[in-house]
């Protein structure tokens, strides 16, 4: 695959800029003058400019520009960066042909374990890095950070691109989460479809509780979908949806820092920056741009082999008076994370492990007899 082909070189006023020694932009290759060499590389910055998936997206094609100025005058963080910018990803002659560039380059990058990571464009083109994952052959978990649960029956392509996803056939999605949603932005009766399929969902209120309970959700997606409209307006105005209550800009941080450590995650998107509804200076590309920084540094801070048979594990068993008789659990010595076991239901021919994340929130809440609703609903799944 010529991979140059694929892509449009960042714009010449990027690097042409004055850089301090230790920024960012010091530290990776990109697509300038020269295409840069993929060999060895860790992480892909890619940007999409596609609009067509939205009827006010007509600012969405400056948006990886504006980003990335904004990310390469960070600081680099203290690991080796491997890391490579391909540039702006070109257009298709319609948003289907956009989408199919979507799903051939992010396949061809993960099956040389290059991790994707897509900004800019509009939500709906999270559909083409779902599909990325078809020609791996294996059921894949995603999750998604969304004021809105894009399943409307009618709409653009950014109100229904969620449900194109889980409809799609052949169906290799085994589980969907969604973050951040706020009731009074949704259909009570999608809610009720969320509660249904068993899929995971925590609403905006929730989160701000207690935010590490998105962390296991987070542990257990093979790819995230974050939309900019999940930001509150105050620290992201530059959204069309862009609503006065949401995440703040740190809550946001944090959860691209929880999907850079999770050590199964293979792509992530960052979706709906528009320039034109930003402030002028530009704030909600600061914000993403951070956000992207924190994935990174949670990648370059992966500790958890994933072998639970090894002595980086603590095995806790807690007996219960009701079916199941026990639930086992596992803590890692490395990063203090969670996992509890399911039994096995013959489901290693999708390549899937019976052993999900959780939270120490489950462990105690076993300990007092109850079974944790995870456990239920990956049973439910399961079988």
């Amino acid at each position: 695959m010529n991979l140059k082909t694929f892509f449009d070189p960042i714009p010449d006023y990027l690097f042409h800029q004055e850089y301090s020694h230790n920024s960012f932009f010091n530290y990776i290759h990109y697509f300038g003058e020269v295409f840069p060499d993929i060999k060895g590389a860790q992480i892909a910055l890619i940007g999409l400019r596609d609009n067509r998936g939205m009827k006010k997206g007509d600012t969405v094609e400056r948006a990886s520009a504006e980003i990335r100025e904004k990310l390469y005058h960070l600081k680099k963080a203290e690991a080796l960066y491997k890391i490579v910018d391909l540039g702006d990803l070109k257009l298709g002659k319609s948003r289907e042909d956009s989408i199919e560039y979507i799903k051939a380059v992010g396949e061809f990058l993960m099956k040389k374990q290059i991790l994707p990571i897509y900004f800019g464009g509009t939500h709906d083109l999270d559909f083409g890095q779902y599909l990325s994952y078809q020609g791996l052959k294996k059921l894949v978990s995603m999750v998604t950070v969304d004021a809105k649960i894009d399943m409307e029956e009618e709409g653009d392509a950014a109100q229904v691109h969620s449900q194109e996803i889980i409809l799609h056939q052949p169906n290799f999605l085994f589980n969907y989460g969604h973050i951040g949603y706020q009731s009074f932005l949704n259909d009570k009766d999608l809610i009720n479809v969320m509660e249904k399929l068993y899929f995971d969902h925590i609403r905006l209120g929730s989160l701000k509780n207690n935010l590490k309970e998105a962390e296991p959700i987070i542990r257990n997606a093979d790819l995230m979908s974050f939309d900019v409209s999940a930001i509150q307006s105050s620290d992201a105005p530059g959204a069309v949806d862009a609503q006065p209550f949401g995440l703040s800009g740190e809550d946001a941080c944090q959860i691209f820092r929880f999907a850079g450590m999770n050590e199964k995650l293979s792509s992530i998107g960052v979706y709906g920056y528009q320039p034109y509804y930003d402030d002028n200076r530009n704030k909600t590309a600061s914000v993403i741009a951070t956000m992207i920084w924190y994935f990174i540094e949670g990648f370059y801070n992966r500790k958890d082999s994933m072998s639970f048979k090894g002595s980086d594990y603590v095995k806790y068993t807690v007996s219960l008076d009701r079916k199941p008789s026990i639930i086992v659990f596992y803590k890692s010595k490395r990063s203090e994370k969670w996992w509890m076991e399911v039994p096995d239901s013959g489901l290693e021919k999708f390549e899937r492990s019976t052993i999900i994340p959780c939270s120490y929130k489950d462990y105690q809440m076993a300990q007092t007899g109850e079974i944790p609703e995870r456990w239920i609903n990956a049973q439910l799944k399961l079988f």
